[in-house]
């Protein structure tokens, strides 16, 4: 039979002992090189500056070894030397509001698409749609010297738009056209987009059209989405304030059953309604089901995003259609040629790119 060795037992760093990085002075310790040799070797350079002639040039079994040192030694080079010599720091930095929504993954993937052939990485963080937790996200990601900066909407705090003003790094907000742009948008109207939903609708012959939105502002574009839809049905003479607040953004599926029970509990005439999301519109779904209530033919169902549970659920739901990978590849394509601007020492013009919506209309209305 095979038999099995146990490797020797590693011994624990003394009580106290505490833990140290290792450096490139190791990694040439270990080797038996020159700093200067192992970071020629993991740039790929072909020469060497020091006088010892076993030095002049970094052969490539010399290179493999030292990448063999580096790999058996857990060293990862050291990035901010470079990053202050440079002022090239290789990365990008982008907030948004939710890292499970869909949209906002694609466009991350969009706006990856558009820098990475540039040789730039994307940082990511998420603000929970608390424009405070934005602030915090721009403050650590600004001390590491992003090369550029790509928010989600409008709303900041005084001090996020003072941060990166003072920053002079390139910035590009998405998902909204704001009124006060820092410096360029990508982006739409959700209040015109969801205004757009309410005329489609009464184009079908609805009349008795509600909303379903969150309780608070903290999703400034939900807010745009509730505005839109109330001068819409202002602008058609529609009964006006049949909107349902419920739960903090953003709303789930639950949260939009339950909204939709309340709904028909306190309008009970409904024949239509405007929802914040596609899930909140999905959840509203389930309950008409749950319930009963045949969709369309008792109430129709319209939601924003065009997630794929709108695609594939039974009726497939009525909905505002974006491309959110174009919204993120459109502002990472501004933002490297604001960032090539920079580099040399210019500054691109604010642009305002305008990404397209359309009505997607299917069996739920």
């Amino acid at each position: 039979m095979p038999q099995t060795k146990t490797p020797p037992a590693r011994s624990a760093p003394p009580a106290g002992h505490a833990l140290r990085h290792v450096t490139m002075a190791d990694v040439a310790a270990r080797v038996g090189v020159s700093k200067m040799t192992v970071s020629r070797a993991l740039n790929r350079s072909g020469r060497s500056s020091s006088s010892d002639s076993s030095e002049r040039s970094t052969s490539e079994a010399l290179r493999q070894r030292v990448l063999q040192a580096c790999e058996e030694m857990g060293y990862v080079i050291d990035q901010t030397a470079r990053t202050f010599s440079s002022k090239r720091s290789g990365f990008v930095a982008t907030v948004v509001p939710s890292l499970n929504n869909s949209n906002f993954s694609e466009t991350a993937q969009g706006i990856t698409a558009a820098v990475e052939a540039s040789g730039l990485q994307l940082l990511l963080g998420y603000s929970d749609y608390r424009i405070e937790t934005e602030e915090q996200w721009v403050r650590a990601m600004l001390m590491r010297r992003p090369e550029g900066v790509i928010l989600t909407g409008g709303s900041h705090t005084p001090h996020t738009r003072a941060m990166l003003r003072a920053a002079g790094v390139p910035v590009v907000e998405t998902w909204d056209l704001p009124a006060d742009p820092i410096e360029h948008t990508v982006g739409f109207s959700n209040a015109q987009a969801a205004a757009s939903m309410v005329r489609h609708l009464h184009a079908r012959g609805y009349r008795r059209i509600a909303f379903i939105g969150g309780t608070s502002n903290r999703d400034t574009r939900g807010a745009d989405r509730r505005r839109g839809y109330s001068e819409a049905i202002a602008a058609l003479g529609l009964p006006a304030g049949r909107v349902i607040s419920f739960g903090q953004p953003p709303i789930s599926i639950a949260q939009g059953a339950e909204a939709m029970a309340q709904l028909v509990q306190q309008w009970p005439d409904v024949d239509a309604v405007v929802c914040v999301s596609d899930l909140s519109a999905f959840g509203a779904l389930t309950e008409c089901q749950r319930r009963g209530w045949r969709v369309p033919e008792r109430i129709a169902i319209a939601g924003f995003g065009d997630f794929e549970v709108a695609k594939n659920c039974h009726p497939r739901l009525s909905t505002v259609a974006l491309d959110c990978v174009a919204i993120g590849r459109a502002a990472g394509e501004l933002l490297l040629r604001a960032i090539d601007a920079a580099r040399v020492g210019e500054r691109l013009p604010p642009e305002t790119v305008l990404i397209p919506f359309r009505i997607e209309q299917r069996e739920s209305t």
